[in-house]
C-alpha cells in the first residue's frame, strides 16, 4: 500500500481514538479518516482499516453508505440537489431535470471536463427554502429550473469544491 496519512492525519486520528476508548473499537474514528481522502480508493479504504485495525468491510459499508463519500474522483464542483419531500413537492425533480440538461450528465455522473458532478441528495437540512441545492458549503435555495443557468455559470467563475468541507 503505497497511500499514508499525513503526519498531522496521524495526529489527528490518534486524539480521536483516545476519545472514545469505551467503544472497544476503533469504529467511531472511521467518518473522519476517510475524510482525509478526496475520494475513496480500495487502497484509501484498506488503509483506514489497516490503520484503525478494523475490517475493511466495515469501512467499505461506511464509505458507501453516506452520499459525501466518492469511490470515483469527481468533479471541481458537486451540485448536490436535495430531492426529499420537501424538495420534491416544491419542483426538486424539475430543477434536478434542468441542472441534468444544462451541464449534459445524468445524477451520478461527471462533466467531460471535470468541473462539475450532480448528486441527487436525500435532504440537505434547509427545507424552509425548497428546493434547494448545496456545492462545498454554498447553499442554493428556492431554486427554479429557470435559476439553474445562473448557478452553474457562478460556479464555473467561483467553484465551492468539496474540500472547503473539510
Amino acid at each position: 500500500m503505497s497511500l499514508e496519512f499525513s503526519a498531522e492525519a496521524q495526529k489527528k486520528l490518534a486524539a480521536l481514538c483516545e476519545r472514545y476508548p469505551s467503544a472497544g473499537s476503533k469504529q467511531p474514528v472511521v467518518l473522519a479518516a476517510l475524510k482525509e481522502f478526496g475520494h475513496l480508493s480500495d487502497d484509501a479504504m484498506r488503509l483506514v482499516a489497516a490503520t484503525l485495525a478494523i475490517p475493511y468491510a466495515h469501512v467499505y459499508g461506511v464509505a458507501t453508505f453516506y452520499t459525501m463519500f466518492r469511490l470515483e474522483p469527481g468533479g471541481k464542483n458537486t451540485i448536490r440537489m436535495c430531492t426529499n419531500i420537501s424538495c420534491m413537492l416544491r419542483g426538486g425533480y424539475d430543477v434536478l431535470a434542468a441542472f441534468e440538461r444544462k451541464l449534459g450528465i445524468k445524477k451520478d455522473e461527471t462533466t467531460s471536463d471535470k468541473q462539475f458532478t450532480l448528486i441527487e441528495e436525500e435532504c440537505i437540512a434547509a427545507c424552509a427554502n425548497a428546493p434547494c441545492a448545496v456545492v462545498g458549503t454554498k447553499y442554493y435555495l428556492d431554486i427554479t429550473p429557470d435559476g439553474v443557468g445562473k448557478i452553474v455559470d457562478e460556479l464555473k467563475l467561483l467553484p465551492h469544491p468539496e474540500s472547503e468541507v473539510v
